[in-house]
């Protein structure tokens, strides 16, 4: 018993994507050498059923608690960072559709056997799907994970808690999603033993030639994720500045970038971007509220996994995006990358509600998100370098405008 504490207490404390690049490495060793192994194809099942459980639940509390305690009567600073980070979180998405449809890439995936192949064939159809699943009983929505529907009634119930509740109620849902949180990030502790299943199962069935694809939608994502912030970002601030933004930039990424590379975390990486701040010349009453509030809803990088995972399963499914459902692909992308933060990989736990908009299952979506999982150890780091640092820069563009006035 003593060395069984010591064995599990020695991998809660290793690093996680340590612990993942390990677990991918032994399923696919163990494919290519004792395959039809009926146990390794069940570890991989109940770990995407773990997050097809917990999933919906976790979308609706994010949502509520986020917006029945945001604040209000931002001034004019908070009012131009806000609409900094929404817009280029929305250009972000937008540049993942234009990619995606430039490079399309398709997921190889252990079972599609539920799609029924029923896909809308242009915008309209879209329009139709969403109306068909917003209206639900929102309890049947969670049950039954539809969640352009959770969406509707989590955003509704937060407005509601909002102008009717006290703040010990409000406060109470900020504690259920803490805690639904919590149960995530347990479930994400076994996505080393979930991935080395559902890698053995991939690579039994598929062979090693599903790593080139891996490779290719890993090269597409991080490709985006430069695009956005070397290009899209500086750009949106010279414009609206009228002044040369990219040296600022690269303080930003020298200074906040690199650090959320390795943390994998906005919110870890807040009193980094802090002392930035400071070192930037920055009003401290000012960015002490925008960086916190930047690494909950500046997820340029969450829009771009979200589409980009998205189109990918269309591609795998043989749905055809037309250029209207990909414009509104790109504004829920965003809306929902808003609620990805805090949550370990929630840019992937958000995916399902993209599918959604396609007629995608979430036994389906459920398997993208596990692919995701296996690409995390680059993706989310990278993400995470893009958010952060945008954080500081777009507070700097923001005070920076403010002193220009």
């Amino acid at each position: 018993m003593k060395y069984l504490k010591l064995i599990f207490s020695a991998y809660i404390n290793a690093n996680l994507m340590m612990r993942i690049v390990l677990g991918l490495i032994i399923g696919a060793s163990m494919a290519l050498l004792v395959p039809n192994m009926t146990i390794m194809t069940i570890i991989g099942k109940l770990f995407i059923g773990a997050l097809k459980a917990i999933a919906p639940i976790l979308v609706a509390l994010l949502v509520t608690s986020a917006i029945a305690k945001s604040r209000e009567g931002l001034g004019k600073r908070f009012r131009t960072v806000i609409a900094l980070y929404i817009t280029s979180t929305l250009i972000a998405a937008i540049v993942a559709v234009c990619a995606s449809r430039i490079f399309p890439i398709a997921i190889a995936l252990p079972d599609t056997g539920s799609y029924d192949g029923v896909a809308p064939d242009s915008l309209s159809a879209v329009f139709t799907n969403i109306v068909g699943d917003i209206m639900c009983n929102p309890i049947t929505a969670i049950a039954n994970a539809s969640y352009l529907s959770i969406l509707m009634w989590a955003i509704i119930l937060g407005f509601a808690l909002k102008k009717t509740a006290s703040s010990a109620t409000i406060e109470l849902f900020n504690d259920l999603a803490s805690t639904v949180t919590l149960i995530v990030n347990w479930i994400i502790q076994c996505a080393p033993i979930g991935i080395m299943g559902l890698v053995y199962s991939s690579v039994s069935e598929s062979g090693m030639s599903i790593f080139t694809t891996y490779g290719k939608l890993v090269a597409l994502l991080v490709g985006c994720m430069v695009t956005v912030s070397v290009i899209v970002n500086p750009t949106i601030s010279t414009l609206l500045l009228r002044r040369n933004m990219w040296p600022t930039l690269w303080k930003c990424l020298k200074g906040s970038a690199l650090s959320a590379f390795f943390t994998r975390s906005s919110a870890a990486n807040i009193p980094v971007n802090m002392n930035l701040c400071q070192n930037l010349g920055l009003d401290k009453d000012f960015y002490a509220v925008s960086i916190p509030l930047g690494s909950t809803i500046n997820m340029n990088g969450a829009a771009i996994t979200i589409t980009v995972m998205t189109l990918s399963t269309c591609y795998t499914l043989g749905i055809n995006i037309d250029l209207g459902s990909a414009i509104m692909l790109s504004i829920i992308a965003t809306f929902s990358a808003c609620g990805a933060s805090g949550v370990a990989s929630g840019s992937l736990l958000l995916i399902p509600l993209a599918c959604s908009l396609f007629g995608i299952s979430q036994d389906i979506s459920m398997q993208v998100v596990a692919v995701g999982f296996i690409i995390g150890v680059i993706q989310d780091s990278v993400e995470t370098a893009l958010n952060s640092s945008g954080d500081v820069f777009f507070t700097a563009t923001a005070d920076f405008l403010d002193r220009k006035h």
